[in-house]
């Protein structure tokens, strides 16, 4: 793959804006306020912090002394249950605090009550300070300026890449850093022009990021608005696919341009068909390529060709090796001289799959399509219900239904589109939720629509 190395003329490495970072540093520490004589009945879970039943009143005047004082009281109106007075800004806020193995008081739980008291200070003192710059960070984000793009090419390139640069000196400190190797200090955010490719041109599937909540250890910065991401835990979100690290409230306006890095895409099997394609910059899943390829080089004429089933733990072998070794796999007649193995190791893939080859929301669309009586009705229905597939699914199915015709066009296997439609029908479509009479019932409209696109591949696709 021939790349051109970006110019330095136009890189602009990302400024990463420290005024959030230097509050955080500003924010009241925790004062744990301790009780000085025994209280009975003190849960296990709480320490001296604990002062027993006593009213707001009392809390109020026992804090009054210092910013970031803290302590914990049983409630005298709800008996059983547990407040966290705070103090801050010269007021003592309570907060209901609850504990299940960890203590929190709403979303995040933390392991002692001095980390839940830290992060609380760190996230009143920020979001009173900067609420009107918090709720702005979205409207000039440097994600539409400096680009993005997932680094999962060859090591060759990767020394050519510029690194996360380093916030003004001028605006704040600068945050450590971790200095490993260099694939882990390469960032996810790079001037889309360093990446010019002259030979290959992946496809444009689009994919929103697969965002989950995550704990960053030391200073991060987001990836779209440039800001730092305060707190000490779940300071933000991850892609578990791309390993963009973004704001919960940037994630929300983040394009849908999610592009998988293979060091995050695991295995084959049980993986998202669209980020799977991503990631290996692909038009289909390999296992589908390869198995159609390996099945039409030497499978067509064989009798009841999908039909019959391979031995499952050998369809299993054939999975694994996929897993482990993705493109590289071996699927010959070497290895695997029954080709009803191969047949195997393609449904099970289809029935893997999180997302259907046919989608959850184009699931009831195929399904009218096939109650139609008129065929020419019908045809444009299925049409209709294509254009609802994401573009990676809908390629699949394109080729997957070519494959299939020719199944069906060689007298030997003795396969009609009737019998692949019984096949591939409940293996390449399901409706989440339903219950077992109407998922029966839908047995026979699934086998209509797997038919009714093999008969009319040309025509649909």
């Amino acid at each position: 793959m021939a790349l051109n190395v970006f110019d330095h003329d136009e890189y602009r490495p990302p400024v990463w804006k420290s005024y959030l970072y230097q509050l955080q540093q500003e924010a009241p520490h925790p004062r744990r306020l301790t009780c000085t004589c025994e209280v009975d009945n003190r849960p296990k879970y709480y320490g001296r912090e604990y002062h027993g039943m006593i009213s707001r009143e009392e809390a109020d005047q026992l804090l009054n002394q210092a910013e970031g004082s803290y302590l914990i009281r049983e409630s005298q109106r709800q008996p059983g249950t547990y407040t966290l007075a705070l103090r801050f800004r010269n007021q003592t806020k309570n907060f209901r605090l609850y504990h299940d193995g960890k203590h929190f008081v709403a979303e995040k739980r933390f392991e002692s009550i001095h980390d839940l008291v830290t992060d609380g200070l760190i996230t009143l003192y920020i979001e009173t300070k900067a609420a009107e710059y918090i709720a702005k960070m979205t409207i000039n984000p440097i994600y539409e300026h400096v680009g993005y793009t997932t680094l999962s090419l060859e090591p060759t390139l990767k020394k050519h890449l510029p690194l996360r640069s380093a916030p003004d000196q001028s605006d704040g400190p600068t945050p450590a850093r971790d200095r490993g190797n260099a694939e882990e200090r390469i960032t996810s955010l790079v001037r889309r022009s360093t990446l010019r490719e002259s030979d290959f041109v992946a496809p444009k599937y689009e994919k929103v990021h697969n965002f989950k909540v995550h704990t960053f250890r030391g200073p991060h910065w987001c990836e779209y608005c440039a800001n730092f991401m305060w707190g000490l835990i779940a300071q933000g979100v991850k892609c578990a696919d791309c390993g963009l690290n973004v704001h919960k409230q940037c994630s929300k306006v983040v394009p849908n341009d999610c592009q998988p890095d293979l060091r995050h895409v695991k295995k084959v099997y049980s993986c998202d068909l669209t980020t799977l394609v991503k990631a290996h910059n692909a038009k289909r899943p390999m296992v589908v390529d390869m198995c159609i390829q390996e099945l039409e080089a030497r499978g067509l004429q064989s009798e009841g060709l999908y039909r019959i089933s391979g031995f499952s733990e050998l369809i299993e072998d054939v999975k694994l090796a996929f897993d482990r070794d993705g493109e590289k796999a071996d699927i010959s007649t070497n290895v695997y001289e029954d080709i009803n193995i191969i047949t195997g190791a393609l449904k099970l893939y289809f029935r893997e799959l999180p997302i259907p080859l046919i989608t959850y929301d184009a699931y009831p669309h195929f399904m009218e399509a096939a109650k139609i009586t008129d065929a020419d009705k019908r045809l444009e229905a299925l049409h209709e219900a294509l254009k609802l597939l994401p573009p990676a699914h809908c390629e699949t199915l394109r080729y997957l239904m070519g494959h299939l015709k020719r199944v069906t066009q060689c007298e030997e296997n003795l396969m009609t589109g009737e019998n692949l439609g019984i096949v591939f029908g409940p293996t390449l479509m399901r409706a989440p939720g339903l219950d077992a009479m109407t998922a029966l019932n839908d047995i026979r409209y699934q086998r209509l629509v797997v038919e009714g696109l093999i008969t009319n591949e040309d025509v649909l696709f």
